[in-house]
């Protein structure tokens, strides 16, 4: 048998475990949905890399210069505003200018890509539409960049270093 002096106790935390409980369920649902969105979206990308590779060529192109822009400031077709989602109109892509058969043109590039793209120089690059997926071959070596970001204070080292290692000789 319960004791009567715990019962107001139980009453009173009886709404706050409800509202837990509802707090927990919504929030259980939410992480539901977003995984089957997910896994739909995941599939709808997959599909479109698959016809993105079924339609591109190769071509050879030299590159002008690299940039991450707007969209809005890329100089890209209208009709590639008019697909991209208003949430991405605002974020900034990798943007290639080359010359490719004699003409100028504007591409998105591949993000896994874009650091290793030479600049003024002549490559094969793998295309579909404006996008840039892949790079073949390059007349000299792609270099890649280094991963590893020097700060100032390592920068000023290296310098004390070399005007030692110059005054010793």
């Amino acid at each position: 048998m319960i004791n009567n002096t715990f019962l107001p106790v139980i009453l009173a935390w009886h709404p706050v475990l409800i509202v837990l409980l509802i707090i927990l369920g919504v929030l259980l649902a939410v992480l539901i949905a977003l995984s089957i969105v997910g896994r739909k979206m995941q599939k709808k990308q997959e599909a479109n890399e698959a016809t993105m590779k079924q339609s591109s060529q190769v071509m050879s192109m030299l590159i002008i210069d690299k940039k991450r822009l707007k969209l809005k400031e890329a100089g890209l077709p209208q009709i590639v505003m008019d697909q991209t989602p208003k949430y991405m109109r605002r974020a900034k892509l990798p943007i290639v200018k080359a010359r490719v058969a004699g003409r100028t043109m504007n591409f998105i590039c591949d993000q896994k890509i874009f650091p290793v793209l030479p600049v003024k120089k002549e490559v094969k690059a793998v295309i579909s539409g404006i996008y840039i997926m892949d790079i073949k071959s390059s007349r000299n070596n792609l270099e890649t960049p280094s991963k590893t970001k020097v700060g100032r204070l390592e920068r000023l080292r290296m310098k004390a270093q070399k005007t030692l290692d110059a005054n010793k000789k």
